[in-house]
Formats: structure tokens, sequence, C-alpha cells
């Protein structure tokens, strides 16, 4: 089971996941009277005007079993996993409406929580994308279903000679043609048919890459942790002795464009500059 949210401002949300088209069901109320949209929306305003500073006052969870767990559940069930969820967000002072859609294959709860509170309090919303996938996770292994993590472990097992093949593909081409640039690399790894995509945040900032092999497309991490985009800058930083880095030490070329490296980056060869310093002053008897 896996949680995704989105916080946005009341509007049209409750009418949105309210959608027969949708085979929406409603499996759970909290702190609610309305019985259709309109009433149920002009409640969370009610609330909302205590706070008029928060713009994005509407918290819109998507809770989703894995499609087999979710063909074995009931509609009491599914307002279970929402209340469990509730309890371990701390959002029991809210109100809250749940909603089954079983449109798609894979049926799944849209969950919209007001984000004031009854004393006109905004909902801290600091990782909170963190703190629903580990709250969905929770309420998953108290329900006997599948977490992201033990689906993610089936996946992987299943790729294990693929991975593999990709990972000894990453060594030779280490080995052999020592890549100083990541533009070197990904032409180098393209000889051997594996495509390295470049992964950019919403910041546009490198923060890792996929790989493309066979028709399977997987995060480097998910190829093996030698394969994550540290630890690639990392051996492209001692291939070039460091001189992978453009523009003030933040940015690198790739296809032609200057491309900044995210935090995560930064800091993996922060800590490589610093051990090579700390190498070289042992060498010379510093």
């Amino acid at each position: 089971m896996i949680g995704k949210v989105n916080l946005v401002s009341n509007n049209n949300t409750i009418a949105y996941s309210w959608n027969q088209e949708k085979d929406a069901t409603v499996v759970l109320r909290q702190n609610l009277l309305g019985e259709n949209p309109k009433e149920i929306s002009n409640e969370f305003k009610t609330i909302q005007n205590m706070n008029v500073n928060c713009k994005k006052n509407t918290m819109s969870f998507i809770i989703s079993p894995t499609i087999k767990d979710g063909q074995k559940l009931t509609d009491k069930q599914f307002g279970e996993i929402a209340e469990k969820f509730i309890t371990e967000m701390k959002l029991t002072n809210h109100q809250a409406i749940a909603f089954t859609h079983s449109n798609t294959k894979c049926k799944h709860i849209h969950l919209i929580i007001n984000r004031i509170n009854f004393n006109g309090r905004t909902y801290n919303d600091s990782f909170i994308g963190k703190r629903t996938t580990f709250s969905a996770e929770k309420v998953a292994k108290s329900m006997g279903l599948k977490t992201v993590q033990e689906v993610q472990n089936e996946k992987l097992d299943k790729l294990k000679n693929l991975r593999l093949e990709i990972q000894n593909i990453h060594k030779h081409v280490m080995k052999d043609s020592r890549p100083k640039t990541f533009d070197d690399y990904i032409k180098k790894m393209a000889s051997k048919n594996v495509q390295v995509i470049p992964s950019i945040n919403k910041g546009g900032r490198l923060q890792g890459f996929r790989f493309e092999y066979n028709g399977v497309n997987l995060k480097g991490s998910e190829v093996h942790r030698s394969m994550s985009g540290g630890k690639i800058a990392n051996e492209l930083a001692t291939n070039s002795s460091g001189k992978i880095l453009q523009d003030s030490a933040k940015a690198v070329s790739i296809g032609g464009s200057m491309v900044e490296l995210s935090t995560n980056f930064l800091t993996s060869l922060a800590k490589k500059a610093v051990k090579q310093v700390i190498t070289k002053g042992m060498e010379i008897g510093i």
C-alpha cells in the first residue's frame, strides 16, 4: 500500500472526489453532517474561515493498496484503513471524508481532510510526504496488507539477473573506459545498450539517474547501491581529478546544457573531497 498527498485550496476538491463517474463510494465521515459535496464543502469553509491566512487549506490524500489487496477489501475495511491513517497522522481533530474509487483496476481511497482544526490552527506540513508514506506503511502492516517496500522487493527480486547485467556493464565502463564526465559516461553506457536517463527534480537540479535496459527502467539505487547518483559522481570525480564540476562547483554539463546538482550530490562530492585531502595528508605525514 502506498500513500500520497497534495495540499490544495478547498474549491472543487470534494466534488471532484465524490464524482459518480469514478464509482465513488463514501467509506468514512469524520466531524461532518452534510449529505452532498456542496454541504460538506461549506462545512469545511466554515472552519477554514477561522484561519484565512492559509491558502492551501485542504489536504488530499490518495491511499492505494496493491491490486490484489484492493480486490479483496470490503468498503468497511477501506473505511478502517482511512480511520487508522487519520489516527497515525494525528488528524482526529479535523473534518474528513473518504471515498473509494473503483473506476480503475487498482481500487483506492481519496481522503479529503480540512487542514484547519476546530481551534483554527493549521496542520503542520513539514515532511508531510514522508509522514504520509510512513503512516500508510504502518497501517498496511497492522492490517496484513503488502507494504510499498514488500512490493518493491518482489519487483527487484524478479529482475535480479537483469539488474546484475546492468551493474556489470557499469563496472566495465568505469574500469575500462574511465569516463571523466557525465556525458562521457552516458555515451559509453549507451554503446553497451544501456540508456542512462538523468533524473531532474522540481527545482531543476540533477538528483540521480535511471537506467533503461531490455525494456526495463530502474533507478540507479534499484540496480545496485553503488549506482546511486552520488556514487557515480564520485567515480567520475576520481577519474577527472575533481574537474567534473563547473560554474562555482555546483553544476555539470549534460547533453550540452548546464545542470545544477542537488544537495545530496554536492554533499556526496564534498565528503569525497574531504576524504581525499585527509588521505593525502596522511601520505605525506601531516
